[in-house]
């Protein structure tokens, strides 16, 4: 697409905001090679959405360059632009199971990884990060090889409560949803700074120091009705990338 077709896009707020998120979880190093995937549905239904195409970096990425999928073309991996097929089979599988998912963020973030190779994946709630995620984190621990279809099926079976927004994804990484851009790129840095400081607590040796079942509940439902957060987040890295005369939005 080029850039005067990107003008006319009905699209072009998510294209950028999406383009955007790419460049920062690149920034933060939160991606690995030319792999991991971003998607935002622009439909109604969730059908329709769009992700970074095939193996590129995400500090490359412009809002132009984003592909526009629909999960019910049977041709998809037949086209030109093909996205990448573990893309496919876990973004596809996500929009096409979970309407509810809007914006679908998978990574294999340095500390969530980690987190994710232990043998319990569980995060307990020993700061007001960590507490965020309370009860809200599905682990899943059948790893079944890459993402093709029938495994991007098997995790979307997974994610059928609305209130569960993080999977941590056993021997694999992390799988953020939201419902925005700057929703779901905001939980996705918390639950990485929240496995950071769990992993770096375990390697002290020493005793956790854990909430409360109701504190951290309490924590969690605090911080979910906490005003405007996300967006003022994401929109003021929105504006570090503009002052920087970054391209993410061409």
């Amino acid at each position: 697409m080029n850039a005067s077709a990107v003008c006319l896009d009905p699209y072009l707020v998510e294209r950028r905001d999406l383009a955007a998120a790419l460049r920062w979880a690149a920034r933060l190093n939160l991606h690995e090679a030319v792999a991991n995937h971003f998607s935002l549905a622009i439909d109604d239904r969730g059908r329709q959405f769009l992700m970074n195409p095939d193996q590129r970096h995400f500090s490359l990425i412009q809002a132009s360059d984003l592909l526009l999928l629909d999960v019910d073309d049977p041709r998809t991996m037949e086209r030109d632009d093909a996205p990448d097929i573990t893309a496919w089979g876990l973004h596809g599988m996500v929009h096409r199971h979970c309407p509810h998912a809007r914006c679908v963020m998978h990574l294999h973030p340095m500390f969530s990884t980690v987190l994710a190779s232990l043998a319990d994946s569980t995060l307990p709630p020993i700061d007001q990060n960590t507490a965020t995620f309370f009860e809200r984190v599905v682990v899943d621990d059948a790893f079944g090889g890459l993402a093709t279809e029938e495994e991007g099926e098997r995790c979307a079976r997974l994610l059928h409560d609305p209130r569960h927004k993080v999977m941590l994804m056993g021997n694999h990484g992390v799988l953020v949803l939201g419902d925005s851009v700057a929703d779901t790129f905001n939980r996705l840095y918390y639950f990485e700074r929240a496995a950071e400081t769990y992993i770096r607590a375990l390697q002290t040796g020493l005793p956790l120091r854990v909430l409360d079942a109701t504190i951290a509940e309490k924590t969690a439902r605090e911080i979910e009705a906490y005003p405007g957060q996300a967006e003022r987040h994401f929109s003021d890295l929105k504006a570090i990338l503009d002052k920087e005369g970054s391209d993410y939005a061409q």
